[in-house]
């Protein structure tokens, strides 16, 4: 019996995927567990228009994603820090900062957790941070630290 997984399932495979299983495994466990949907003509073509929406979905965010981050790359924030006489720094620059500064000067909602520092920022200087944008598509923003 052929099967559309609904779920994933252990040993047989991903969610959406087309399997064949024994007829007693179908009825006696993926069907009353609802982990997935007999392939009769009409699921299957519901399963291929499915599957064709949700590429087309995925295409879409990715060209946003590119486009975002193209916009991005010319953009720079500037982050205030408290800093000592001799311009030691207290304190650091972290993606927390830098999220609300990117909200605050650009208007754009970017989650710190998307923004990757190798380590925190310590210095008054000029830095290039990357921001995961969608799963192919890391950009740069461009920050700068002054002191205060």
């Amino acid at each position: 019996m052929e099967i559309i997984l609904l779920e994933d399932v252990k040993t047989l495979g991903k969610k959406g995927d087309l399997v064949k299983v024994n007829d007693g495994y179908a009825r006696n466990f993926i069907l009353p567990k609802k982990l997935g949907m007999e392939a009769t003509a009409k699921n299957k073509n519901d399963w291929k228009l499915q599957k064709q929406n949700e590429e087309r979905v995925a295409a879409k965010q990715l060209a946003d994603a590119k486009a975002f981050a193209e916009e991005l790359k010319d953009k720079t924030v500037t982050v205030k820090i408290k800093v000592g006489k001799d311009g030691k720094a207290f304190g650091s620059v972290s993606t927390k900062e830098i999220a609300q500064a990117v909200k605050e000067q650009l208007g754009y909602e970017i989650d710190k957790k998307k923004m990757v520092l190798d380590e925190p920022i310590k210095n008054v200087g000029n830095y290039r941070v990357a921001v995961k944008l969608h799963a192919k598509v890391t950009g740069e923003l461009g920050v700068s630290v002054v002191g205060e």
